[in-house]
């Protein structure tokens, strides 16, 4: 009994041991746990997926968080909507603080050269690179670079110049001339990013890492990655969706090309290009299968050919080599390489004796896009007030616009500061009759506002309008007077050659100069013969003779080049007169006319009054529709008739010009009145008292005709008097001293909107 009971009791203790085991079973059991301590300090116990974590974590706690002071929205919105008009900008401000940054390294390096490292860290460059996948923009420079606290200093102007205070400075500030005070320049990168990320490495500094999306703050981070730089500044641009199109080479080339391509330092762009290759064909190999099948089928049939394989292997070697050869294909693909962008230097800051006529017609071309060599250059630099360099040129051949834009703003004079272009569009700094000319102006001091983009109505931009204006036209007047002096040589040769020679005198002059010749030569071989410096004097002689031809080939050049140059610009030079009162003279010895005794060619005043007949007073004009009109009108038959010489005014212009252009100034003391033939009052000839009798009788004589012309003509004429300035035609209408001539009445008329009412 008491056994039985030992047995269900052990029974029943088995069940239940089993019954809690079945129990536990089911739950999951209980793994070993590591003590938290364990894994603060042993930090090889984490596994590698929560490796990034903790790199973020340990990031995170080194990165230093800053604020923007208030207002920081009303700043942006001042950036993006009043200082900048282009967005377009932005690239230029960062290639200009680039070349700010190699400037700085590179004056360090005079006196430690150490300090530009080793290896590609020398190299002096601006590297500019899109990322179309991760819509963003580099630009890298190999500059000083920034320590933290240029960091905070620099990029932070704003906030440490105070944002309320650079706001009400710009309220109040009248003269705007604030670059310099507060850095909104780098901030020009928001009109087209919403991040900017700045990676910069100082050689006194570790390397760090700047970031800001424009909002109330923004964060220094001392990169993890450590010195990759080596040194310099790299900022990323993370672009806004409308400015998706800054991510095209194309488009990052042009901007280079246009704002900053004569930056000291090579900008060198990551661009791509498609390129043929060859690569071998893989042939297609069969699967074992298949060539186990066509084993027994292939050995026959070459059991079958052996024997003419062995024919022909003489006869087919040279193919048979070709078959070993690889066989190739041709793909496209697509290679990366650094582009450099501004390969053309600055002409404009050397000195113009150093610079040869080579370099300026290069520098021509690639600043105009123009094929064409220009037909004259002036180089020079400006000092006193305003400091500044220029180049200017005129060009071959006038554009097709010239007169269709005439009233819009010139864009072929660019302005740049420390060789960084600002703009190109003026409406006082160059005069528009002057708009054709191109070049390029440059100043290190010129006042400029915030946005360094608009220039200000600053006296100093008269003073460059006033010195730009003295040297092209100095430079107009160089090319005049090579042409007129040339003329003037011919000219006299010409009346040389006209003059009436005695004939017999004339052979004994010839016969005369014909044995002196021999007798010379003669007398020039015994001296070669005995004399060992003849072949010296005669090998001078030959020099001083080519120098004598190369003179005259320049003349010859000169005249020609001259006469294109009025070709394309004579009516700017025209307008000029009409419209530069303070220029007049200058441009008036520019001027060219056809006269009745020039031909078909066109001489200056200058030439004119050196040709007058002694005693004239007058510079005699009559303007019309085209030179055969004038030449065959009778308002010139008298001049003509008393040897005078009468200039063809039959450029439309030329009317607006006689009215602004009463008369030339040879000096201070010699003046002459210009006197229209088809205007009342015309005086010939010497006003004595002999002359003056005459008209006075014949005056009188028919007074009476006089007085019935003028009343049969009532209402159309003001008065009938005796002309003295015709010779075989009986009358003739002429205007009054004030009016419009009858050519300007044919100009009015043609007018698209003229008023025939007037007429």
């Amino acid at each position: 009994m008491i056994v039985r009971m030992r047995h269900q009791v052990i029974l029943a203790l088995i069940w239940a041991f089993a019954s809690v085991c079945f129990a536990q079973s089911s739950e999951a059991p209980d793994l070993p746990k590591v003590d938290n301590a364990i894994i603060s300090d042993r930090v090889g116990s984490q596994t590698d997926a929560e490796l990034p974590t903790r790199e973020a974590e340990k990031k995170a706690t080194s990165v230093e968080r800053f604020e923007f002071q208030a207002e920081v929205n009303r700043l942006m919105d001042i950036i993006i909507n009043s200082l900048y008009s282009k967005k377009e900008i932005f690239l230029r401000e960062l290639i200009s603080n680039a070349s700010d940054a190699l400037d700085k390294i590179r004056y360090i390096s005079l006196t430690n050269s150490t300090v530009l490292g080793e290896g590609d860290t020398r190299k002096l460059e601006i590297m500019i690179e899109a990322d179309k996948q991760g819509k963003t923009i580099s630009i890298r420079d190999r500059g000083i670079g920034m320590t933290r606290a240029d960091l905070i200093n620099n990029l932070g102007t704003i906030a440490k110049s105070g944002t309320s205070k650079f706001l009400q400075a710009v309220g109040n500030s009248t003269d705007m001339n604030l670059i310099g005070q507060f850095g909104v320049g780098f901030y020009s990168v928001y009109l087209v990013a919403d991040t900017v990320t700045v990676t910069t490495k100082h050689t006194d500094d570790d390397q760090y890492i700047w970031e800001s999306k424009a909002d109330s703050s923004y964060t220094i981070t001392k990169d993890p990655e450590g010195p990759s730089l080596g040194r310099g500044t790299k900022i990323t641009l993370h672009l806004k969706e409308d400015a998706s199109d800054y991510l095209e080479q194309d488009k990052l080339k042009e901007l280079v090309k246009r704002y900053s391509e004569f930056i000291n330092f090579p900008i060198l762009l990551y661009t791509s290009k498609e390129v043929e290759v060859e690569v071998p064909v893989e042939e297609e190999v069969k699967d074992d299968k298949e060539k186990e099948e066509a084993a027994p089928e292939k050995a026959e049939e070459e059991k079958g050919e052996d024997d003419k394989e062995e024919e022909e292997e003489d006869g087919e070697a040279k193919d048979v080599e070709d078959e070993d050869q690889p066989k190739t294909k041709k793909i496209r693909e697509t290679k990366w390489e650094w582009t450099q962008l501004n390969d053309v230097k600055a002409i404009w800051t050397r000195e113009p004796k150093s610079v040869p006529k080579e370099d300026y017609t290069n520098f021509y071309k690639s600043l105009t896009k123009n094929f064409e060599d220009p037909l004259g250059h002036v180089h020079f630099k400006a000092e006193g007030e305003v400091e500044f360099r220029s180049v200017l040129f005129i060009p071959g051949k006038a554009p097709g616009d010239l007169w269709e834009n005439y009233n819009d703003k010139s864009t072929n004079l660019k302005l740049f500061v420390r060789r960084v272009f600002i703009t190109d569009e003026f409406d006082d700094l160059m005069p528009k009759y002057l708009r054709f000319i191109q070049g390029i102006v440059d100043s290190d001091d010129l006042p400029l506002n915030v946005s360094r983009e608009m220039l200000q109505q600053h006296k100093m931009l008269k003073i460059i309008k006033k010195k730009i204006v003295r040297k092209l036209l100095d430079l107009f007047k160089a090319l005049s007077d090579k042409a007129e002096s040339k003329m003037l040589e011919a000219s006299e040769k010409e009346k040389k050659e006209q003059e009436p020679k005695d004939s017999k005198t004339a052979d004994e002059k010839t016969t005369a100069d014909t044995s002196t010749t021999e007798d010379k030569a003669k007398e020039d071989a015994s001296t070669d013969s005995t004399d060992p410096q003849a072949k010296d004097k005669s090998e001078e002689k030959a020099k001083e003779a080519s120098g004598d031809e190369e003179k005259e080939d320049e003349k010859e050049d000169a005249v020609e080049k001259y006469a294109e140059f009025w070709k394309n610009y004579g009516k700017n030079i025209k307008l000029g007169v009409v419209e530069d009162s303070l220029n007049r003279l200058k441009l008036s010895k520019l001027l060219r006319f056809f006269s009745s005794k020039s031909g078909d060619k066109q001489i200056s005043l200058s030439q004119y009054v050196k040709q007058m007949k002694p005693g004239q007073k007058y510079i005699y004009y009559l303007s019309g529709e085209s030179k055969d009109s004038v030449s065959k009108s009778p308002f010139l038959e008298r001049l003509l008739k008393k040897g005078y010489d009468v200039l063809y005014f039959v450029d439309p212009i030329d009317e607006y010009l006689s009215n602004h252009l009463s008369e030339f100034e040879v000096d201070k003391e010699t003046k002459y009145k210009l006197m229209s033939a088809s205007k009342e009052g015309l005086k010939i000839g010497d006003d004595d008292e002999k002359e003056k009798k005459k008209e006075r009788a014949l005056k009188e004589e028919f007074s009476a005709l006089t007085d019935w012309f003028k009343d049969a003509l009532t209402g159309k004429v003001e008065k009938v008097s005796m002309s003295k300035r015709l010779q075989a035609s009986p009358a003739i209408i002429v205007t009054g001293q004030y009016g419009w001539t009858a050519n300007m009445e044919r100009i009015m008329k043609a007018q698209a909107l003229n008023d025939p009412q007037k007429y």
